[in-house]
């Protein structure tokens, strides 16, 4: 019996965040498609090198992606909408850019567009983003993108053998948007296109071919179920093996479906799921290749080697086995050697994607050639475990005694909504379809230069802060300039939304290289909670107050959400998410009382990521959400009815929780609609949601520049789901990506429009009175 090493993915971006630098050029026009693709290619090198080099014996292929994998799929089967003007062969640069960020004027190749991007939202329950494939009536498929046979070619050249990884048709199609359509109608036409990919592959000399169907871990309809039956009885006899992948979660009541598909491997997430295992065992014919995902490829923390040994040690004696980590490494920074400035004791818990491959190399030649193989590797990884367990930085009595204080008292307004909303009115004395905007400005390039001398110590405290004055005083003038009703400080001070607050509170750790991919060439720098979280000091009072004190109309208080610093952190595993989230909430309450005494009359506490904890399985649902929701309360309840609440949402699909977004009870919920055309206020309208809402009138995550029309017709749309009292008017999310020649135009005209819209609505009092 053999144990082999397999990896589902590498980190695209490169060591260094080479590929986001790369688009970036391109995009600017800075370079030539040709640089990208070079550039492309030895990251693509360079990543199947290191993974050979760390140990894994079976390499991924088409893992790699210039901007989503999805989206390559999308191209791969040639499912482009119509707006983009494809012309039906290759899905060229031009268009595949345009659909994951719209375009407008000339394009880096010369073409002109002016189109909107598609919509994207999470990655099942991560922080990646895809884009969402559309799909309609009379819809065809094709082969019109070579990628994933180039990049096979490309490592056999190189002498690697790669297994490709494909997203599985059944998951695209259920992740797909229709319109006029049902998707998984479409399956029959979809099955041919990867009936024929299947066959190049083979042709190419592909033995195996990855396909990931993560939707076999989601609650199935009968439908659904009969999807993947007839689309491996159709592609299990195309020419490769298929290791049917699947990941985030178990199979659960799906093994039966999956125990009887014709495939030759599949792949478990035992780190999410590790009881499904046993059952699986029962099951499975004894043919399959069995693909165990034991190490975490979503957190950072190292894995427990002698304890993993002794769990599959009897298993890798009756059968061939793959260790692999549970899902792709994308999730997870690249190389903890880089992290030269991080604590010692806690880097020695910590393991990123290349140390992940390691300990699946030592488990593996443990398994294969004794335990004593591994020795070097298997003592570091005991020592490890105890000097985490047993270190005094993770635990504060101080933070648990808090905790077992805390009272439902602490979860509610003092009065409910509509007598809030009288007394924030009459505070506020704001107009109709208020405008504002979600927190941050531009970090541009002179912001990050000023941060990073700063850092360095090429300058010092004073003249940071100086710099940072000149830039909130000048982004609060020109707010008062253009007419925005509410305004915020531009956050020209902090780095990332999560980071910002997680350096202030004990409980984290932060890396200088530990980088993930969250979108296209959006990186961000997840912070590590390793202990338990406190807040000893004020953190935005200070600049808040700077940013008033500039003007006589509301500046927002701007904060991150419990919910959201939770998930978009890598979390402790050794209590409860829930347990570590009431922590934040109590350091995030105490920050809003602060800005509250300080005169704060608005204060914004985002929960961008609050669906994105969701669980994957509705039986679980419940339980989350009454933390999360429970959560944001202690966070923002401590307030008088004359202080406004408002929160931020980030893209998700709303009608399954509207009730727990209700629930929350924030005056204003801001949320993302620009790209879905208004669509996810349908949830708010069915469930006659009491309270204000800023649907987002400004897609930007794209470069274009909508004009006034366009955010007046939106705005249309959002009057057709809600009365006009509740609406506000809003950018999709924070500006801090886009470049200042882009917010200005966009702004004045979200203003106008916002404006149009009150005369509208007067003109309409008018006649109804006459």
């Amino acid at each position: 019996m053999t144990v082999s090493v397999a990896t589902l993915g590498f980190p695209r971006i490169g060591l260094r965040r080479e590929l986001k630098f790369a688009l970036e050029n391109y995009w600017s026009g800075k370079s030539s498609l040709a640089a990208l693709q070079t550039a492309a290619s030895a990251l693509r090198v360079a990543g199947w090198a290191r993974q050979k080099a760390l140990g894994a014996d079976i390499l991924p292929s088409n893992d790699f992606s210039l901007y989503d994998h999805v989206l390559d799929t999308s191209a791969l089967i040639g499912a482009v909408p119509a707006r983009y003007d494809w012309s039906g062969d290759t899905v060229e640069a031009d268009t595949y850019f345009a659909m994951a960020r719209g375009a407008q004027g000339p394009s880096a190749c010369g073409h002109s567009h002016d189109t909107t991007a598609q919509e994207m939202t999470k990655w099942f329950d991560t922080n990646y983003h895809f884009i969402v494939p559309e799909l309609t009536a009379g819809q065809t498929f094709k082969i019109a993108s070579t990628k994933i046979f180039d990049e096979f070619a490309e490592a056999k050249a190189l002498g690697y053998a790669t297994r490709p990884v494909l997203l599985g048709p059944v998951s695209y199609l259920m992740l797909a948007k229709g319109k006029a359509v049902e998707p998984l109608a479409l399956l029959p036409q979809l099955l041919d296109v990867y009936a024929e990919i299947l066959s190049r592959l083979a042709k190419l000399g592909a033995e195996w071919v990855q396909i990931d169907e993560p939707c076999l871990v989601l609650d199935l309809s009968d439908q659904q179920r009969t999807a993947f039956e007839r689309a491996y009885a159709r592609l299990a006899t195309r020419g490769p093996k298929l290791m049917l992948t699947t990941y985030f979660g178990g199979l659960g009541d799906n093994l039966d479906l999956v125990a009887d598909l014709p495939v030759h491997g599949l792949h478990l997430d035992l780190v999410r799921a590790p009881d499904q295992l046993e059952p699986a065992l029962a099951k499975l014919q004894p043919h399959v290749l069995l693909s165990l995902g034991i190490i975490d490829g979503r957190n950072v923390w190292r894995a427990n080697l002698p304890d993993l040994y002794w769990r599959f040690k009897d298993l890798a004696g009756k059968r061939d086995l793959i260790l692999a980590p549970s899902c792709s490494l994308l999730h997870v920074p690249v190389d903890l050697a880089l992290e030269t400035a991080l604590d010692p004791e806690i880097a020695q818990w910590l393991a990123f994607a290349a140390q992940k491959i390691e300990e699946l190399a030592a488990l593996a030649r443990a398994l294969n050639e004794g335990e004593d193989a591994s020795f070097v590797a298997f003592s570091a990884s005991r020592i490890a475990a105890v000097a985490r367990q047993t270190s005094p930085r993770i635990h504060d009595p101080a933070v648990a005694a808090r905790l077992a204080a805390l009272d439902d008292a602490a979860t509610h307004r003092a009065s409910p909504f509509a007598a809030r909303r009288d007394a924030q009115q009459d505070r506020l004395a704001l107009p109709a379809y208020p405008t504002t905007t979600i927190g941050s400005f531009p970090q541009t390039p002179e912001v990050r230069k000023a941060r990073a001398a700063f850092i360095k110590g090429e300058i010092d405290a004073a003249a940071y802060d100086q710099y940072l004055r000149v830039e909130t005083r000048a982004a609060v003038k020109w707010q008062e300039d253009i007419g925005l009703d509410v305004l915020v400080h531009g956050e020209f001070e902090r780095n990332d939304m999560v980071q910002y607050f997680g350096e202030q509170l004990p409980g984290f750790a932060f890396t200088r290289a530990g980088w993930v991919q969250s979108y296209g060439s959006r990186c961000v720098r997840p912070p590590i909670l390793y202990g338990d979280v406190s807040r000893p000091a004020p953190m935005t009072v200070a600049w808040w107050r700077y940013a008033q004190d500039q003007t006589d109309l509301p500046v927002k208080g701007m904060l991150t959400g419990p919910v959201t610093i939770l998930n978009w952190s890598f979390v402790r595993d050794d209590q409860t998410r829930a347990a570590s989230c009431r922590q934040i909430a109590l350091a995030i309450r105490d920050e809003v009382r602060d800005l509250e005494a300080a005169g704060a009359a608005i204060i914004q506490i985002d929960e961008a990521a609050l669906r994105e904890g969701l669980p994957l399985r509705r039986a679980e649902w419940q339980p989350y959400l009454d933390w999360a929701v429970e959560c944001f309360r202690v966070a923002s309840s401590g307030v008088r009815d004359d202080t406004q609440i408002h929160t931020h949402m980030c893209y998700s699909e709303f009608n399954d929780i509207i009730s727990a977004i209700g629930a929350m009870d924030a005056d204003v919920i801001s949320i993302e609609t620009a790209r879905s055309q208004m669509e996810l206020l349908d949830a708010f309208a069915s469930y006659a949601y009491p309270n204000e809402v800023g649907p987002g009138v400004y897609d930007i995550h794209s470069p274009r520049i909508p004009a006034e029309r366009e955010m007046t017709d939106l705005l249309t749309l959002a009057g057709k789901h809600l009365p006009p009292q509740q609406i506000w008017v809003n950018p999709d999310c924070g500006l801090k990506t886009r470049k200042w020649d882009e917010v200005r135009p966009a702004l004045v005209a979200m203003v106008a429009a916002a404006k149009s819209m009150r005369n509208s609505a007067r003109i309409k009092e008018a006649n109804d009175a006459n």
